[in-house]
């Protein structure tokens, strides 16, 4: 076993690199297996769900938590696709990340492209503004008119950023490849192709169960799971030991190692969310399949230590919300507000 002390880690981030290539190398079988499982629970939880509705059986209803959770999990998988890690074949990784973008209401091909550029500026005080929750610094804040102050108060609202945003983002404004309209024809054809799939399929399943039946089952797990989703891609980077940097102090190693956080989940909540929680892992090596995340963790413990935050000490981060340069570090309105 390769063992490195932690205070070594901050001197010997490219020697991670290397360590980490060695869990590049998913098992197609066990792809396959992890997608079927998923898959297949998913659908038949649906179809519990609306046959309890169709039923009057209005408890059944309870069966959209679990969905929600299984919908979690196949993003996590059209996730892998999108770095190329889930067959390591990019026909295959691409055609299966389109396929679940249907389900998740994502274009694969407009999220990819986002999702590339975030995980080539995490932590870039110079480079925000693509994949991010939008976060702003103290001396930008302050130097906002009223309105903007509000609007951006608003957005960092928890009702906001974990209810109305996640609504909004996978019904509505998923539906345009929104930031990429100029960037050439692949965006639009992503959107449009993967909105069609989306009315075919809805077409399709309503003309069996009903259009109402079909709203009221499908549309809450949509908002559960994308509420879920957005949760946790605010606490893999929006936690008190996190760290950003301008240029030239940034760095991508740096930033991906203590820039993304250990959410030390129970394994339940592991296996549904895809282990996304092992995040600086993810980061500093994005082509390790999610079902190697944790033989990395279990080869090498002392990246446990790293950013690691709990399910319960994650719930205080809601509150921050701006970054103080001076120092260094996330901070609350009312912090920034009583050091000014």
């Amino acid at each position: 076993m390769n063992m490195i002390s932690p205070e070594a880690v901050a001197s010997s981030k490219l020697a991670w690199l290397k360590i980490l290539a060695r869990y590049k190398k998913p098992d197609r079988r066990r792809s396959v297996i992890e997608l079927a499982i998923t898959f297949i629970p998913f659908a038949a939880i649906w179809a519990l769900t609306w046959a309890a509705y169709a039923y009057g059986y209005w408890w059944g209803l309870v069966l959209i938590i679990p969905a929600a959770g299984f919908l979690v999990r196949l993003f996590m998988i059209q996730h892998d696709c999108g770095h190329g890690s889930f067959f390591a074949n990019r026909h295959a990784d691409d055609w299966t990340g389109r396929a679940l973008g249907v389900f998740t209401l994502t274009p694969y091909d407009c999220w990819r492209r986002a999702h590339a550029v975030h995980h080539a500026s995490a932590g870039n005080l110079d480079e925000r503004g693509m994949g991010d929750i939008k976060t702003l610094t103290v001396s930008e804040y302050q130097a906002l008119p009223l309105r903007r102050r509000i609007a951006y108060r608003l957005y960092r609202h928890p009702l906001v950023m974990f209810g109305i945003g996640p609504t909004w983002l996978f019904l509505f404004e998923q539906r345009l490849p929104v930031g990429m309209m100029k960037s050439g024809l692949t965006p639009w054809v992503s959107a449009m192709a993967t909105n069609l799939a989306i009315a075919f399929a809805i077409a399709s399943i309503a003309w069996f169960v009903g259009l109402g039946a079909f709203l009221i089952v499908h549309v809450p797990i949509v908002v559960l799971a994308g509420s879920i989703g957005i949760w946790l891609f605010y606490v893999q980077h929006q936690f008190e030991e996190t760290e950003w940097a301008r240029e030239p102090d940034w760095e991508f190693q740096h930033a991906a190692l203590y820039g993304s956080s250990y959410y030390d989940l129970p394994a339940v909540l592991n296996w549904f969310t895809g282990n996304i929680g092992i995040h600086h892992v993810h980061h500093l090596s994005a082509k390790v399949p999610h079902y190697r995340l944790p033989e990395v963790l279990r080869d090498h413990p002392e990246l446990r230590t790293i950013g690691r935050i709990t399910l319960l000490e994650s719930f205080r981060f809601v509150k921050l919300a701006l970054w103080d340069e001076t120092r260094g570090k996330l901070v609350s309105f009312r912090e920034a507000r009583m050091a000014s």
